[in-house]
């Protein structure tokens, strides 16, 4: 009964990477929506939050999961666009250590500003849990839009992740850190 169980167990988690996978989000276009929110921690998600901006796609952008010692003016200069951007449109929030808190803070600046849609810009295999996550962070009333980034993760790097997505969705449903 348990090699069976373990099996079944075994086949379904295969299954749901496999569509985890083939269902990676790509980047969403023609979308314009009220914020972008872009967490650090992956190549091209700040350039994608900039280009976004730049073409007027949103109002506002929060980089949040800033290192405390990055100013403005270096995030301008290292990703060449004018510093008169980041200060009329673009916040960096410095609380956020992992998607967790990446959500948490990005929940208190969307409610803070009203915002009712909200486009995360993260890399394409990390956008079904940070969406989860901004989703249970911020609750009912705001349409969270995932566009994600392209990348090349290894295979480790997908198990990983996938694994994540699974345990914190069963948390979730349990009632766990919500």
């Amino acid at each position: 009964m348990i090699v069976r169980l373990f099996g079944v167990t075994l086949i379904l988690w295969c299954l749901g990477f496999a569509a985890f996978m083939l269902t990676l989000p790509r980047a969403l276009e023609g979308s314009t929506t009220d914020a972008i929110v872009v967490p650090t921690g992956g190549a091209g998600r700040i350039d994608r939050g900039i280009a976004l901006l730049e073409r007027h796609q949103a109002k506002r952008m929060l980089v949040t999961g800033v290192g405390p010692g990055v100013r403005d003016a270096d995030l301008a200069r290292e990703y060449r666009t004018s510093r008169a951007l980041f200060d009329c449109c673009i916040d960096l929030g410095r609380e956020a250590v992992d998607t967790r808190s990446n959500a948490e803070e990005t929940a208190a600046w969307v409610r803070a500003r009203r915002y009712r849609t909200v486009r995360l810009v993260t890399s394409d295999w990390h956008v079904p849990r940070a969406k989860m996550e901004l989703g249970a962070a911020i609750g009912k009333g705001v349409l969270i839009l995932g566009d994600g980034v392209p990348s090349s993760p290894r295979l480790g790097t997908l198990v990983n992740e996938y694994n994540k997505l699974i345990l914190r969705r069963i948390a979730l449903w349990l009632g766990i850190g919500a």
